[in-house]
Order: C-alpha cells, then structure tokens, then sequence
C-alpha cells in the first residue's frame, strides 16, 4: 500500500481511523478518574463488570458511535482491556492479529478453538470471518507521541484473511506501518484483524489506551459474548 498519512487513513478503506478530541476533556477527566480504580502497573488489564466504565462505551457514546457507523445500530461492547506502559510495564510486541474473543462459558462449537483462559475470563478463537465484522476502538487517556509507544499498524492488512504466522513480516512490509500517534481525548478505530505491533517506550510515562471491542453479531449454539 506505500505510505500513508496517519490523517488520511480511513477505517472503510485502510481499516484504520483518526478521531481526533472524540472525548470532551470532562469525558476524559471522568473516565480517568475511573480508570484510577484499577491496579496499577500492570501492561493490560481485562476489564468486566468495573463500575463506571459501561458509560463511556455504550450506544450513544463517542466510541460506540465511531463502531456503529461502521457496524450499524446492533453493535455492543464486548471486550475491553486497558494496556498501560510505566517504567514498571515497558513492553514490545511484535506484529500481530487479534484472533480471540471473550464468552460467558466453553460450550463446544465447531469453528471455535483453541480455548484459553486470561485473567479468570474464558476466550476462544472463533472463525475468522467473526472477527472480520468486528472494530476495535482505542480511547486515548494520555499524548501517545512517537517516543510513547504509539500503536504501530499496516493499513489495508485487514483485508488478508487470517494470515499465517510465517507470513506476516512480508504482509507487514508490503502495506506500509504507521505509528498512531494521539492526544489524550482522542480515538483511534481499526478493523479488529488488523496488523499491528508495538515497540517499548522511550523513557515510560503513563500511556494509558482503553480498548474496546465492537459486534454486531450474535454467537452461535448458546455461545454467548462476556461482554463489559
């Protein structure tokens, strides 16, 4: 795909977006302060049933809106985890793709598996083409400049399928990478099988990403989303 200008990308076309100051700063203030809550350094952590964080991501939102203009007006929460890099959680990833979801239960179904266990929560991969309706949207809580970590992705990759683990480098290479660079307040949205990485941060400060998963699909034989 070449190079990209972070601003240009749009989720239809490159499966990735820019949101800018999608949070009002009272938005933002309230959800730090909720987020506050939970441990502190640790590099992600899986959120269910945490009061207070239900009302920045629900329909009608900023977030749920960005999703459900993409997914339509069924879309709903179903995952969300809050990743941080400190001093104490200075972490890199290499390139990727989200392959699994979270349920209430293991209720065999074919296409769905393998089944792990993170964090007391129960996830399973299900069939690509799940996961290929799906965004992921990313509520930035502080600057994410290039020395911060910034998510690294290659627009377009989404639209390869499930892509083999031996040929993701190329993949990557052949679309490009562009750093997602943010201001606290902003939102960044992707296609959830997009590729994407993430490098250690240049002396670590906060880099608090609140992401959540969108669906507008059902599950099938009684699987049912954990939701948020």
């Amino acid at each position: 795909m070449g190079s990209v200008a972070p601003e240009s990308l749009r989720l239809s076309e490159h499966g990735a977006q820019l949101y800018d100051s999608a949070l009002t700063s009272s938005e933002l203030t309230s959800l730090t302060d909720v987020v506050k809550q939970l441990p502190p350094d640790q590099a992600g952590i899986r959120i269910h049933g945490v009061a207070g964080i239900q009302r920045f991501i629900e329909p009608g939102t900023a977030a749920a809106s960005i999703a459900s203009a993409e997914l339509g007006p069924k879309c709903r929460p179903v995952r969300a985890i809050l990743f941080d890099k400190t001093p104490q959680t200075n972490w890199a990833l290499g390139w990727h793709q989200d392959r699994t979801i979270v349920v209430q239960e293991r209720i065999e179904v074919e296409g769905y598996g393998p089944w792990t266990m993170k964090n007391g929560l129960i996830h399973v991969e299900p069939p690509f083409e799940l996961l290929a309706t799906m965004i992921t949207v990313r509520i930035h809580l502080d600057p994410t400049p290039p020395g911060n970590a910034p998510l690294l992705i290659a627009p377009g990759s989404h639209r390869y399928g499930r892509i083999p683990i031996a040929d993701i480098p190329e993949v990557a290479r052949r679309c490009g990478t562009v750093a997602c660079l943010a201001e606290a307040g902003d939102v960044w949205a992707y296609s959830t099988p997009i590729l994407h990485a993430s490098e250690a941060a240049v002396g670590p400060v906060h880099r608090r990403v609140l992401q959540v998963d969108y669906s507008a699909e059902s599950l099938p034989n009684n699987l049912e989303w954990l939701g948020v």
